[in-house]
């Protein structure tokens, strides 16, 4: 046991606090917001320093470096920090994704769920987009709310989840913003269509107002059907979201930034489908290649039943006319992964975390 002040001591019982009801069938309960203005704020050094506890038998974290890709230094406001990230969900990790590499120890949630809180504290976006998040309510609502975000989340209405035995619940797709920073002017809860027929898969798009420019923007977070043999299934969801963005931000007149886990390569339709659209969007992970023209080569790495997969899936679009890119997180390397890939006992979801630095061009309309 460790000493701990009073703070401390009720932190820490807020942070190793689990849900322990059963699943609630009826999803409407997952879409209720419990009110985090009732809650204390809580520093971050405070929060991360805990989870720094649970985790002190377990390896460091990896190091990541932010690679420079402004053009003119001159800034004008502070940049966005923006994160994406598949954090894999709980049930699924150890009920159904049979990462044979993977120890069942270096996946149990009260651990794994510092590894996760530590990687966002580490890197502090102002905006962060999750994808296959089952322990909303009883981790990431209440923390990072209390944190000063503020917080959505939409579940899938047939979630793979709730098959797995003592489940938390279904996953789906949260969206957390920092109130200080910014405003919510609307929100919109979407569940894609394909074919014209309603799919499991979902997004959440957002306007906000930057509270420092004044300025309009609209964040999206999404997470398109997995699988070989989808491929047209992910271009129809794709084409559905992409004309339901058209629609919210008035043809591309809100600058859009897109984050998501797509199920698809480059070489996939739904790819080429927003590197085309006509809201000019552009990949930002591209930058970090030598000629700023090729996506990095994965963006998730694991072993299971069916062997070894490495594949790039996971992007941060955005409005190329109105935004610009100042930094990029690098992503790890094989080294740093090792040969038993993710998740592991040092990185706690098999897709890697992407953070980009944006900031407005002073002349949106140069690039239309």
């Amino acid at each position: 046991m460790y000493s701990m002040g009073n703070s401390t001591s009720r932190l820490y019982s807020a942070l190793a606090k689990t849900l322990s009801s059963g699943a609630v069938s009826k999803h409407q309960e997952y879409l209720e917001h419990p009110d985090s203005e009732l809650l204390d704020p809580i520093d971050p050094k405070d929060l991360l320093a805990e989870c720094q506890v649970v985790l002190q038998k377990r390896p460091a974290r990896l190091q990541r470096d932010f690679v420079d890709l402004r053009t003119n230094v001159a800034r004008s406001h502070q940049p966005i920090r923006v994160m994406q990230w598949n954090i894999l969900a709980q049930a699924l990790g150890e009920g159904k994704d049979n990462f044979v590499q993977c120890p069942m120890e270096a996946l149990r949630w009260e651990e794994r769920k510092c590894l996760i809180l530590e990687e966002i504290l580490a890197y502090q976006p102002d905006i962060l987009c999750l994808q296959e998040v089952d322990h909303y309510f009883d981790t990431f609502q209440p923390l990072l709310g209390r944190l000063g975000y503020q917080c959505t989340f939409f579940p899938k209405p047939w979630s793979p989840c709730l098959d797995v035995e003592c489940n938390n619940g279904p996953d789906g797709c949260a969206l957390f913003f920092l109130k200080d920073r910014f405003t919510l002017i609307s929100s919109n809860n979407m569940r894609l269509t394909a074919m014209k027929l309603k799919t499991n898969q979902v997004a959440i798009a957002q306007i906000l107002k930057c509270n420092e420019t004044g300025k309009l923007f609209c964040i999206a977070v999404t997470h398109l059907k997995a699988r070989n043999g989808w491929e047209r299934f992910r271009s129809a969801q794709g084409a559905d979201l992409l004309q339901k963005l058209k629609s919210i931000t008035q043809e591309a007149e809100i600058p859009l930034i897109v984050c998501g886990d797509f199920n698809a390569e480059p070489t996939e339709e739904v790819y080429k489908e927003f590197s085309d659209s006509s809201l000019n969007l552009n990949s930002a992970y591209k930058l970090l290649s030598a000629d700023g023209m090729s996506e990095p080569p994965y963006t998730t790495w694991k072993i299971r039943l069916s062997g070894e997969s490495r594949h790039t899936l996971d992007y941060i679009w955005y409005s190329q006319h109105a935004l610009q890119v100042n930094a990029a997180l690098s992503l790890l390397t094989e080294e740093q992964i090792g040969p038993n890939r993710l998740p592991s006992y040092n990185y706690p979801s098999d897709h890697l975390s992407l953070v980009c630095d944006f900031s407005f061009n002073e002349d949106p309309d140069r690039l239309l």
